[in-house]
């Protein structure tokens, strides 16, 4: 049954050719929300999906990007909890189940996070060094026990950004709005989460895979690592928690790990 607590906000970004598969995923799961769609580059093919499936459509006016349109998207949903949904992801039809459920088991929530696999060329990928490489960070957050441990998910991030960001569900009456701060690129997200990592409440988490994460050659991840301008972005995050010759070391291991978040 449709739920008034849960929204998935849609982000569509020119003509996707993977939009569809993502909203028919939101359109599928086991306890329905509401769904969304924003843009700030309007065009026939967004239009015409958004019709086809009855999703309520908002245009972006202001200062396009990615930034700015998650949080445009996030100030659209009406409901406690929220999930910005990107356009080539597919989201498996018991996220939200799972979602509501942790998040409902904790005092104070702040987000929800799932595990998830990559989707590359067709086919799905559990398993690679990127992969389990997160998996390991996240270990410590496991037992719910660690849930509310400011320490614990402060040296998790500490390290680099294992929250597979398509996968996060927010709640907002718990969070400030904005979530994500204009003027970076690669890292909004992990800036994001050192942010909230700092107020009382809980990280959610579920080992589960929920979610399965495009990798393509005209995403966005795949275009920054190209162009080689996350480390500097990394550069600014590992200081927040670290001294400059660990940043060094940091930045050159982190920078290796994600190569394989590319074609």
């Amino acid at each position: 049954m449709k739920n008034n607590e849960h929204t998935f906000v849609i982000c569509a970004y020119k003509e996707s050719p993977f939009l569809e598969k993502c909203i028919q995923s939101l359109k599928k799961q086991t306890r329905e929300s509401a769904v969304i769609m924003v843009t700030s580059t309007p065009n026939p093919h967004i239009f015409r999906l958004a019709e086809a499936y009855n999703i309520p459509l908002y245009i972006n006016e202001g200062q396009g990007g990615i930034v700015q349109d998650w949080n445009f998207g996030y100030s659209k949903a009406k409901t406690p909890y929220v999930t910005i949904a990107h356009q080539d992801d597919i989201y498996f039809k018991d996220y939200t189940k799972e979602g509501l459920h942790c998040m409902k088991s904790c005092s104070r929530p702040l987000i929800f996070f799932s595990d998830y696999c990559e989707l590359r060329e067709g086919r799905y990928v559990h398993a690679n060094k990127l992969l389990v490489i997160k998996r390991l960070m996240l270990l410590p957050l496991r037992p719910k026990l660690f849930w509310n441990s400011v320490f614990v998910r402060r040296r998790i991030l500490s390290f680099g950004s294992p929250i597979c960001c398509p996968s996060v569900m927010y709640a907002k009456d718990n969070l400030p709005d904005p979530v994500f701060r204009v003027g970076f690129r690669s890292n909004e997200d992990w800036e994001a989460w050192e942010m909230i990592s700092r107020i009382k409440g809980a990280f959610a988490y579920s080992p589960r895979p929920l979610m399965a994460h495009r990798i393509h050659g005209e995403s966005e991840t795949s275009a920054i690592i190209s162009e080689n301008k996350r480390s500097d972005e990394d550069v600014v995050m590992y200081s927040k928690f670290w001294p400059g010759f660990m940043v060094k070391i940091l930045v050159k291991l982190y920078a290796k790990a994600q190569k394989s978040n590319s074609i």
